[in-house]
């Protein structure tokens, strides 16, 4: 990831948040790390960023065997 970082305000239901921490909390991660987490996963899904070498062959090789 880029080290220059965007700042912005997301607003969401306190519900929301609570179940994100949570989560965040069970990866050893904070809540906007885990936020970071699942918009560079959806991006990558969606084929809106490349995927890295080094994923793509862990994920052959698991794909192998």
């Amino acid at each position: 990831m880029s080290l220059n970082k965007k700042t912005f305000v997301l607003r969401i239901t306190e519900d929301m948040f609570k179940k994100l921490s949570k989560w965040a909390d069970d990866d050893f991660r904070s809540v906007n790390g885990q936020i970071e987490m699942i918009l560079d996963k959806a991006l990558k899904d969606a084929g809106r960023k490349a995927v890295q070498k080094e994923q793509v062959s862990s994920k052959n090789s698991k794909l192998l065997k």
